[in-house]
Parts: C-alpha cells; structure tokens; sequence
C-alpha cells in the first residue's frame, strides 16, 4: 500500500467525560489524504474537544488516536491567545519549526536596527543570517512574506496593535504557514470580513492538504465540505454529501428514531402494567420476561434525549412612525481616514436592512452615527418618531464579567417582564438553553455562544421596534441561528444587521448598505447576493470611458420615476410625519379626561377629523408604496 493511501489520523472507541452522560462516547473518526471534513453539533456538543484530542492538547479517557508517520498537524483555536506580542512577521514565524525561531530572530533584530542600528545588533543580525542559510530558512521566509501578503497583513505592524478581525487572520498565517499535512479550524470564520472568508475559502479549495473544520457558516462549509459528521449526544455520525443533503437525512433520522422511541416506551409501559399483576408476574415461568423488562429499564435509563431547542422570541414595541431614519448627505471621516462621504438613504418602519464591509470600514461608525451617538461632521440624520431601539454589541460590552447570568438579566431581581406578564428569570433563560446551575453561574464561565444567546436574551427581554445587531452570528449554532433568522423576518419592526454572514444576510434583509472603499458607501435592494449581481463593474468604478475622459458615475438602479413623480415621493415622508403628529393630538385629546362630558356634536365632530385623518393617512401610505415599487421596478 502506497504511504499516500495511508490514513492520517484513525480515532478508535473514544470516550471522554467531566461528569456523566460522557461528553464523547465510543468515538470513531479516520480523516484521509485531500478531505475536508466539516464537524456539527450543538454549542457545546463536544466539538472543540474533539480537536483538542486531536491535536494532541488533552487525552481522552478511553479509546486511541494513532497518526501516520511524518503527518503534521496545525491547530487554529477560537480565541486570539492572551499577552501574545511581537510584530506580525514574528508572530507567524513562531508556527515553524528551527527555522521558523531563527526567522523570530531575525525579524525580531532588524525590528530593533530600525530604532537603533547599534553594530552588536548588527553582528547579531549576521550571524543569524548564517544560520538561516544553512537551515534553508530563506525559502521559508519567502514562504512565509507570501502567505503574509496574501492574507493582506503588514508584516512590520506590532501584533497587540491590530483590530481582533486582523488578529485572527495572523493566526491564520501562523498555522497555514507550517504546510500541515491536517488542519483543525474551530470557526474560522469568526471575525472575518466577507472579502477574507472568501479569500479562505479559495486558498483552502486550492489546498492540496487535509482539513477538519467546525463552522456554522453555511455557504463557507456548503463550498467546502467533502463529508460532513456531527456530535450529538456523545455519539459521532458519519453523513456522506453535501450540505443540503445532510440536513434532509438528520430530519430523517430524528424522525425514524422520534417513532422507535414511541414504540419502545409503549412496550415499556406494557410490561410495567403486567408486573404490577403481582404473584402471575413472579412466577418461575415467567423470569425471563421480568429479566427483559430490567433490560429494558436499563436501556430507557441510558437513553440520551435531544436537548431541547432555543425558544427565541423578540418583544415588540408599539409601532415607531413609518420612518425610522432619514439620512441627508452625510459625511465623517477619522483624522485622514474618510469612513463616509455624502450618504443619503431612508429607513422606513419594516425595514431589514444589512450593513457590509471590509474590518474597520466603519460599519459600527454609521450605526452610531444613526443612533446618534456620534454627529456626523456634514449632512443630517433625522430620527423617526416614537422609536424603542435595542442594540445587540458583537463585543459583549453590555454583559458584566463579574455578575452571575442571572443578574445579567433580571439585576438582582427574580423575574423578568416578558409582554407584561412576570416570568421567573430561571425559566426564561431555558428559552434560549441556560440550565438552573449555569444560570447561577459568572458570566466570566461562559464560552462564546453561551455569551451570544445570554446577549440575546437580555435584548430580547425589553420591548423594541428598532433591532440594531452588530454580528449576532458567531459562535452561535446551527439551530439557534436558523431559529434567529425566523423570528428576525417575522419581527414587525426594523433591522439594523451588521454581518459577514452571507447566508444570514440572504434570508434576511431587504437592502444592503455597502461600504465600497475610500468613503463610498452605497445602497442596494436585497441581500449579500443582489449585491454581487448588482454592484458596479471595475470600469464602471474607475469612473473612466475608453477615452479615457471621466464619465459620469454608473448607478446600479436606473430611477424610472419622471422628474413630478420622483419630487412627489421626495415630499411623502413630510406630509405623512405631520399627519401623524395630527393624529397623535387627536388621540390624545379623545383619551384626555373630560373628552366625552362635552356635548356630543363636538365629540362626534373630533372623530370625524380623525376618521377623515385615518383615510387619508392610508391614501398617503398606498401611493407612498406605488410610487416606492415603481422606483425599484
């Protein structure tokens, strides 16, 4: 048998367990030459721990892992590790072996020359030269500037400098500069721009090594994934094909082991009747069948039930006015660095808008400016009327490390108000998957999709009619993530989302703001995927004809309003605030004290204006819609 036809790493009866049920039990695993395994399951499922027992980072209870000789195998975790220093060329050179501590050196000494070119430094740098050339560490070092600049990094830049976006790729560079015969990936995508997950995917496509990933980005593991298997209950399934097919066949699965349940507690309920018979049952003949129903006491105690899904459900304000936002050529830029020039856009009530981006465009920066947090430097935002906004941060601030979960959400309290009614606090985090011991826990214990769904619980606790989510995808597992989607398109309400999500902002959002470099930000109808096919040519950005004359800017939208019916739709969203402001008044006058002692002509006169306001207010609403269709037709 060829060496190549070898597998690369064979997991044999793996068990692992802090406690019972045992977090894997009876595992089974062989990656081979060229796949890319995608790794399921529930946050946590066990998932991580896997790739810690196969990268060598803990060891299992039961069972053995053998590894083929002269396979090498590189780790990517979560988390960016704390107190990590250096430039970004040392950081990614630290992933190499001998030669990769002399290309630390080296960088290390050049980096010092900079500030000061003392000649020791120098005759160090020398020296370290040599030893380079006889390790062949030159090659590496072109290996490495290569990986370096294809992930768009500076190499100079110190590492503790860089956004957490920026960080994760390093670490990228620094396990995919090894050559690893087998790469673990534990959400990879977490953190990255759309531009770098698709870069990644590409590189990892061209790949010529093995790849064993945990992601929850479906278009990322639908392009990638060879063969899918998932953790669930302890147990590791192997589900052959792609995506799609492996969500036909789980539902199958449950489905077919939802009715062998049925039948074997309805035979269990059986047999536990007869042996309530008393003296028939214990009679020698009948030993055996008490023995099989010990069995199958044993077998229903065993059996691990699928622990129950997140019951997202979002609290909705009274409605805001129909619009939210109105954006008038605003501008604001961070020193030299131009976040946004001359925006315009208006946000009505209903409204799911995505917002996308490269890290560090400035997509929080035009949130705040929305929210007004921040005043743009030109231009005007204009906020709607009775909005109630909730603001979902993608870092956590809002969350108190030294609190326990709980108080995280109630401050103290044991209920929480849920659509007026109290509701314990306890029962309400099982919604979204919080058992009575992690409730009582700080959130300091939390990993990072425990920190997501406690986010969203605490958002989700007070009414809104304006949602504002900054990446509430990472970290968060397939279920919840599908069920965050329905409950989002279902919302009455309005949606700010900020993600790299491409299958999220698809299913979601009805336009996408689009952050396009050098302080252009533009708007498109649809999802990340209108976008691509809308979106300017590269000659068409240039701003430049064959002539090489400078043409006037290409709109993705050619405006099929005539010039009456476009200053008509531009005056709708005044007409339609002033008459809802004369509808406020006069409700307000109807619920005021004393309304109905007065004498009932003028009662009657009072509502009859606000019926004739109510008319006219929905004549105003329906050619606002038309003229609003007709412009995006």
């Amino acid at each position: 048998m060829r060496a190549d036809a070898l597998p690369l790493i064979t997991l044999k009866n793996i068990s692992l367990g802090y406690g019972s049920p045992l977090l894997l039990e009876g595992v089974n695993l062989q990656i081979d030459t060229g796949e890319r395994v995608c790794l399921l399951g529930r946050n946590g499922a066990g998932k991580t721990t896997l790739l810690k027992l196969i990268n060598g980072d803990i060891q299992a209870d039961e069972g053995s892992i053998s590894v083929s000789p002269g396979v090498r195998v590189t780790k990517l975790g979560q988390e960016v590790p704390a107190g990590l220093t250096g430039t970004v060329n040392e950081v990614v050179a630290d992933g190499l072996d001998k030669a990769g501590k002399l290309l630390h050196r080296y960088y290390h000494l050049l980096h010092e020359i900079a500030q000061n070119p003392d000649e020791k430094l120098l005759d160090q740098l020398g020296d370290c030269q040599q030893q380079l050339e006889a390790e062949g560490g030159w090659d590496i070092s072109q290996r490495l500037e290569s990986i370096i600049t294809r992930l768009h990094l500076d190499g100079d830049t110190e590492f503790p400098a860089l956004s957490g976006g920026l960080k994760r790729r390093v670490l990228l560079a620094r396990a995919l500069v090894n050559q690893p015969d087998l790469l673990l990936l534990d959400e990879p995508t977490n953190h990255l721009d759309i531009d770098s997950i698709i870069w990644l995917e590409s590189f990892l496509l061209d790949w010529k090594g093995s790849l064993l990933f945990i992601s929850h980005d479906r278009v990322f593991l639908q392009k990638l994934a060879t063969r899918i298997i998932e953790i669930d209950r302890g147990k590791l399934t192997n589900w052959p094909g792609d995506y799609p097919t492996y969500l036909q066949r789980k539902q199958k699965a449950l489905e077919d082991e939802e009715k062998e349940n049925a039948l074997f507690d309805k035979k269990l309920a059986a047999e536990e009747v007869w042996i309530r018979q008393g003296i028939k049952a214990r009679r020698t003949r009948n030993e055996g069948r008490v023995r099989a129903l010990e069995a199958l006491r044993r077998d229903r105690a065993q059996r691990r039930e699928i622990s129950g899904s997140a019951k997202v459900r979002i609290q909705s304000a009274d409605k805001s006015g129909k619009i939210v936002l109105e954006v008038d050529n605003i501008s604001f830029s961070w020193q030299e660095n131009h976040v946004l020039q001359g925006f315009t856009t208006t946000i009505m009530r209903g409204d799911k808008v995505g917002i996308i981006g490269p890290n560090g465009a400035g997509k929080t920066t035009l949130i705040r400016l929305l929210l007004g947090d921040l005043e743009p430097q030109s231009g005007i935002v204009k906020a709607g009327t009775r909005l109630e906004v909730a603001y979902f941060d993608q870092h956590r601030a809002v969350l108190d490390e030294d609190k326990t979960v709980q108080d995280n959400i109630a401050d103290g309290s044991d209920v929480v108000s849920i659509y007026g009614k109290d509701r314990h606090v306890i029962s309400y985090l099982r919604d979204f998957l919080f058992a009575p011991d992690r409730v009582r826990q700080p959130v300091a214990a939390l990993s990072g999709g425990e920190r997501n769904r406690l986010l969203l619980a605490r958002l989700f606790a007070r009414p809104s009619n304006v949602l504002v989510l900054d990446e509430p995808t990472n970290d968060l597992d397939a279920d919840t993530l599908d069920l965050l989607e329905e409950r989002l398109i279902e919302y009455p309400g309005t949606v700010l989302l900020i993600s790299h999500d491409r299958a999220f902002l698809d299913h979601v959002v009805t336009s996408t703001i689009v952050f396009e470099g050098n302080g252009e930000v533009n708007e498109y109808i649809g999802g990340y995927e209108d976008w691509v096919r809308q979106r300017m040519t590269p000659s068409t950005k240039t701003g430049k004809t064959a002539r090489g004359k400078t043409a006037r800017k290409s709109y993705r939208i050619t405006d099929p309003l005539g010039h009456n019916e476009r200053r008509e739709l531009q005056k709708l969203p005044a007409r339609v605030e002033n008459l809802e402001q004369q509808q406020k008044q006069l409700h307000d006058l109807i619920a005021g004290e004393g309304f109905y002692q007065q004498e009932r002509t003028e009662t009657i006169r009072v509502e009859q204006q606000l019926a004739a306001l109510d008319a006219e207010l929905e004549t105003v609403y329906s050619r606002w819609e038309e003229l609003e269709e007709k412009s995006t037709a």
